[in-house]
C-alpha cells in the first residue's frame, strides 16, 4: 500500500464501520479496474538485492522517478517511501524487502491497464538501467536469504516485523521475500459483493495454480511451484486464508466487519507517528479503552488502515482485492485482471462461475488451497484436476470479456490478454514448471540464470 489514509472523523458505532465498506457499492457504469504488481530489484553485475540507501539504491530510483513523472513524494520520517499521482490516482510504493510496487490507477478497461503497465516498466527501466539495476517478476526471491534481504524504512513494517514471529513461522518470509500481482474490482451492492466474494475465494486456489511462478527459494528448487502461496499458509492465520464464514448463510457487510474487529491490530497512526498496538483489539479502540492509547477514539482512517492489515486470499474494502497470484512475466500481469474482470464484471459469467463452485464444501476448498502450492494444475479435485477446472474458469472469463466488448483501436476485445492462461491450460505446465524445466535443462542447475533470462 502506498500511503496510509488520514480521515479524523470519529467512529460513533459499529454501523459506521459497516457503512464505510458498503459505501463502495456503485453502478456498473462506474466499475473500474485497479491492478497492482510487485517486482524484485537486483544489481545486474552481481545479482544482489538493491538496498534503500546509497547512490544506486531504491531511494535514488524513487527520486529519479519523481523527477520523471512529477508525482508527489510520500514520506515517512523524512524519507521518501513512494510516489502518488494526484490526478490519475496511481501510486508507486515499497514492500518491506524493497519489492517495487505499482498500484495502478482505477481504469475502465484491461487495454488501459496494459498501456499503464508498459509505460511504468519503461519508466522504471529509464531510471534504473543507468544505475545497473534490473527488475524481475517472481512470486518469491529465489536466492537471497532473509539476512541478505534489505529492509525498507517504513514505520508500519517495523511494527509488523516485530509482531509476525509471534503468530506464525513464515511472516518475515512473506514480508521480505514474496511478490504478487493483484487486481481490485468493484461491486454494485451487498448481494453482488456476496456473490463475487464467494466465487473469488473458491476459485482463488485455481488462480494460484495458473499463476504459480516461485519454484525457487534459498537458492534451491524445493519441490514447490508457488513458494509464495505456501508461505502464506503459516504467516498469521487469524488474518489470512480462505475466511470460510463468507460461505455461511447470512454473510454480508456486517459479518465481514465482525471478523475484522476481532483481527488484532498492528498500529494506530496519529499525525506522522505510528503507535505500536500490535495484538490489541479494534473493539477496544472503538470503545476508547485501547491499552496502548487510553482514551483515544477510533477514526475512519484507523478503520481503513486496519482493513489494509487483513490478508485473506480475497480482501474486502470499498472494493474487492484478488490476492492469490504470484508476480510473473509482463504478459501475466495483464492476464490477471483479464481473468477476474471476465469472471466478475459480466453477469452471465458470474452466474456460470457461481454454478461451478456452488456445491464445493469448506473442506474441499481448503484442500485445494493446501495442495496447490506443491501440485499446481495437477491438484486432484473430486474426479478431476485443477487443470480441468482452470480450463472452465478461463473459458467463462473469455466469454465474459467477449460480451463486455471493450475494444482497442484494432477492434480486439479484452480476451486477448487471456492468451498466457490459455497456453498454460493447454500445456498443463505452470510458469513455475517452465522455469524448472529450464533449470534442469540448459541452465545446468544454476538458479541465477533466472535473473539473466527473465528480467523485465
Amino acid at each position: 500500500m502506498a500511503r496510509d489514509v488520514s480521515d479524523s472523523t470519529i467512529v460513533e458505532s459499529r454501523d459506521d464501520l459497516i457503512g464505510a465498506i458498503a459505501s463502495g457499492g456503485k453502478p456498473e457504469s462506474q466499475w473500474r479496474i485497479g491492478t497492482e504488481h510487485e517486482k524484485f530489484g537486483f544489481y545486474k553485475d552481481d545479482l544482489t538485492p538493491v538496498p534503500y540507501e546509497g547512490p544506486r539504491g531504491i531511494e535514488r530510483i524513487l527520486r529519479l522517478m519523481e523527477g520523471l513523472l512529477g508525482w508527489q513524494p510520500i514520506e515517512d520520517r523524512g524519507l521518501i517511501i513512494g510516489l502518488v499521482d494526484p490526478v490519475g490516482g496511481g501510486a508507486i510504493s515499497l514492500e518491506p524487502g524493497g519489492q517495487f510496487e505499482l498500484s495502478g490507477a482505477p481504469l475502465e478497461t484491461v487495454h488501459q491497464t496494459c498501456r499503464e503497465l508498459h509505460a511504468h516498466l519503461a519508466q522504471v527501466r529509464e531510471c534504473a538501467e543507468p544505475l545497473g539495476i534490473g527488475f524481475i517478476g517472481l512470486g518469491a526471491s529465489p536466492i537471497w536469504s532473509l539476512a541478505e534481504t534489505p529492509v525498507m524504512p517504513k514505520s508500519r513494517y517495523e511494527i509488523m516485523a516485530r509482531y509476525m514471529p509471534k503468530v506464525g513461522t513464515r511472516g518475515l518470509d512473506m514480508m521480505f521475500r514474496t511478490s504478487t500481482v493483484q487486481v481490485n474490482l468493484d461491486f454494485a451492492d451487498e448481494a453482488d459483493m456476496i456473490k463475487k466474494m464467494r466465487v473469488s475465494l473458491a476459485l482463488q486456489p485455481v488462480a494460484t495454480a495458473l499463476f504459480a511462478n516461485s519454484p525457487f527459494l534459498d537458492n534451491a528448487a524445493n519441490g514447490l511451484l508457488s513458494n509464495r502461496a505456501e508461505i502464506w499458509r503459516d504467516t498469521d492465520n487469524q488474518r489470512s486464508g480462505l475466511i470460510p464464514f463468507v460461505f455461511d448463510a447470512g454473510f454480508g457487510f456486517e459479518s465481514y466487519v465482525e471478523w475484522a474487529l476481532d483481527v488484532p491490530m498492528y498500529f494506530v497512526k496519529r499525525g506522522d507517528f505510528y503507535h505500536d498496538v500490535a495484538g490489541q483489539s479494534f473493539r477496544d479502540l472503538l470503545d476508547g479503552r485501547l491499552p496502548g492509547l487510553p482514551g483515544e477514539r477510533a477514526t475512519l482512517s484507523d478503520w481503513n488502515n486496519h482493513l489494509t492489515t487483513l490478508f485473506p486470499d480475497v480482501r474486502l474494502k470499498k472494493y474487492i482485492e484478488m490476492r492469490g497470484a504470484d508476480a510473473g512475466p509482463w504478459r501475466t500481469l495483464t492476464a490477471l485482471p483479464a481473468l477476474w474482470v471476465g469472471l466478475l464484471y459480466d453477469q452471465t459469467a458470474l452466474d456460470a462461475a457461481y454454478d461451478l463452485i456452488a456445491d464445493w464444501t469448506a473442506e474441499e476448498r481448503q484442500s485445494l488451497r493446501d495442495m496447490v502450492p506443491r501440485l499446481g494444475l495437477k491438484t486432484p479435485f473430486r474426479t478431476r484436476t485443477v487443470r480441468e477446472i482452470a480450463g472452465e474458469m478461463v473459458e467463462i472469463a473469455r466469454a465474459g470479456l467477449a460480451r463486455r466488448a471493450r475494444l482497442n483501436s484494432e477492434g480486439v476485445d479484452e480476451s486477448v490478454y487471456l492468451a498466457p492462461l490459455q497456453e498454460t491450460v493447454a500445456s498443463g505446465m505452470t510458469p513455475a514448471e517452465r522455469l524448472l524445466a529450464a533449470y534442469h535443462g540448459d541452465w545446468h542447475g544454476d538458479i541465477r540464470e533466472v535473473f539473466r533470462r527473465h528480467a523485465y
